[in-house]
């Protein structure tokens, strides 16, 4: 297992939006904990759910007459700012603060605002088109995150990542290039999501191609507006990328 620790490159602007889906998180999470017993309930309305958005009659009733795209749109949003337990909303914050604000330097904020939501949702879809019976609640910025671990992967291949990783019981820093750390990640990602498919204790909970649709999408708009010329490398700078 990796865990990124820090980056190599700063951040030229304060990345205001970033920080901001980072707070509201972790609001969000502190409010679930007060919930207690309602929690459950809670969850069935403001997550997402794949059975509510095919329309799709579950063993058991689903608290919301909405169904389709438009009536699960809410939800696909509301879902990416809620989570399962500390260890989900630590570990999603934290690779989000890591990668985010370069993303963020890149795009400028409202486009990054805009990209962030896009790759959620997305990442939303590709779950609920990978699992589209399913009636358990989908919560976690993790298809979100993985758009942005896509753009970056574009935007910043030869940037460094301080890296803890985890044999076992034994544990060591190591720093690997981004374009290294990135490609493992997505080919574990994907890599899981297949052995999910078809047999649901292997998923252990996890939407794994929430993830991989996350990834590609981000990894394919940032192609684009690399290739378009909309974000291009500093000159004296080439690991810091502006947008243009």
């Amino acid at each position: 297992m990796l865990f990124p620790v820090r980056d190599s490159i700063p951040s030229r602007i304060w990345p205001v939006v970033n920080v901001s889906v980072i707070v509201t998180c972790g609001l969000a999470f502190l409010y679930q904990l007060t919930l207690g017993r309602e929690l459950e309930g809670f969850l069935r309305v403001a997550a997402f759910i794949p059975a509510r958005l095919f329309d799709v009659v579950p063993e058991y009733q689903i608290p919301s007459p909405d169904y389709g795209l438009a009536g699960n749109l809410g939800t696909m949003i509301s879902s990416m700012f809620l989570h399962g337990g500390w260890l989900h909303i630590i570990g999603n914050m934290w690779i989000l603060y890591v990668f985010g604000d370069n993303v963020e330097d890149a795009l400028g904020h409202v486009r990054y605002l805009l990209f962030y939501l896009a790759g959620g949702i997305v990442a939303t879809l590709t779950h609920a088109v990978t699992s589209p019976a399913s009636p358990m609640p989908l919560i976690g910025a993790s298809g979100a995150i993985a758009a942005v671990l896509g753009a970056y992967l574009v935007w910043f291949p030869h940037s460094r990542v301080s890296t803890l990783v985890f044999l076992g019981f034994f544990i060591t820093m190591t720093e690997l290039p981004a374009l290294v750390f990135l490609v493992f990640w997505f080919v574990l990602q994907f890599f899981q999501g297949t052995l999910s498919l078809g047999d649901t204790a292997a998923g252990g909970g996890v939407a794994w191609f929430a993830h991989v649709g996350g990834f590609i999408f981000g990894f394919a708009v940032a192609l684009v507006l690399k290739l378009s010329g909309r974000v291009v490398p500093t000159p004296s700078r080439p690991q810091i990328w502006y947008r243009q």
